[in-house]
């Protein structure tokens, strides 16, 4: 009899899922990035919402809530029902990065989240003023170790994926180079252009114009592959350096506990509307390359990069400011 009542009851919780799943979504859905609007998280993140708009027949707006490196976005998604209608797209920064450099966060990223794909990622561009000396990466290395005062560079703020590109650089290189943090891409590339500072990662779609109009030239490419967009500009591992390899990753997620049925519906309808060949003409034309994961595959991922980006962390000793 018990038995019977244990089977019953799944069955029951099973059909009440796949029927959540069926019903979603029943009022608007809130997708929070924490950080502000213009950047690429922002532009990924509004590019699904007005696809997601028309596929669900209900608006999907993005609300942006930037600050504390994306957690205060992170942490309102992190108490919200598990219901699907408020989900969040972030780079790894609020969710990898973020909670070992500040020591604490208000969520635990593997518990406190339903992963439900890895949208794509985009490449950095190490770039530099005109003026800079080397004219390849080989040439910024032999700079860079034989150099007594350390090379500055610039990113777009403490924890950002630039700002973890030039530290995982002088930890697998042996260099010591000095973060500049802005407060945004922007203000970095202004001062990179005006030759206050030498060098900053950007992410690729910000820095390509002004590496294709002159005023910058593209050192190197952080990722393993070339970019369609920057065929001109190898890559690190070009260099020799074959472990190096860092891009800007966007992941979207639910609150913990989300049904599991739920987040396959939503992962799969997100594939199928980025795949719409103009939609995915004009992401590829960001820069940005399309990953699609299933839940399952990005949670692993999202795993191996909380351990990787915390071992960067502290072997640099990178504190929070």
């Amino acid at each position: 009899m018990t038995i019977k009542k244990t089977v019953a009851g799944f069955t029951l919780a099973l059909c009440m899922t796949t029927a959540g799943a069926q019903s979603f979504p029943s009022q608007p859905i809130r997708i929070l990035v924490g950080f502000g609007a213009g950047g690429s998280t922002d532009i990924v993140a509004r590019t699904l919402a007005q696809s997601l708009t028309t596929d669900w027949k209900q608006n999907v707006l993005v609300e942006n809530r930037p600050g504390a490196s994306g957690m205060i976005a992170a942490e309102l998604v992190a108490k919200a029902a598990p219901d699907g209608h408020v989900l969040m797209i972030t780079p790894q920064t609020s969710l990898a990065v973020a909670p070992a450099l500040f020591g604490k966060a208000p969520y635990d990223t593997m518990r406190d989240f339903t992963p439900i794909t890895q949208i794509g990622y985009t490449p950095l561009l190490m770039v530099v003023h005109p003026s800079f000396p080397p004219r390849n990466f080989k040439e910024f290395l032999a700079l860079a170790r034989r150099t007594k005062e350390p090379i500055t560079f610039g990113s777009g703020g403490i924890g950002s994926s630039p700002h973890m590109a030039g530290e995982l650089m002088a930890a697998q290189l042996g260099i010591k180079i000095t973060h500049v943090p802005y407060k945004g891409e922007n203000p970095a590339l202004t001062d990179t252009i005006g030759g206050q500072i030498p060098i900053m990662f950007g992410n690729l779609p910000v820095a390509v114009p002004h590496v294709n109009n002159g005023r910058l030239r593209g050192l190197a490419n952080t990722w393993s592959t070339r970019s369609v967009l920057a065929k001109d500009i190898p890559t690190v591992a070009e260099s020799g350096f074959k472990d190096y390899a860092i891009a800007t990753w966007f992941g979207l997620l639910g609150p913990g506990n989300m049904p599991t049925e739920l987040g396959l519906r939503i992962q799969r309808d997100t594939a199928r509307v980025l795949n719409v060949p103009a939609t995915r003409e004009k992401l590829i034309g960001m820069g940005v390359d399309l990953v699609l994961d299933t839940p399952e595959q990005f949670r692993e991922y999202l795993r191996s990069e909380v351990a990787r980006y915390a071992k960067v962390i502290r072997d640099a000793g990178i504190k929070a400011e």
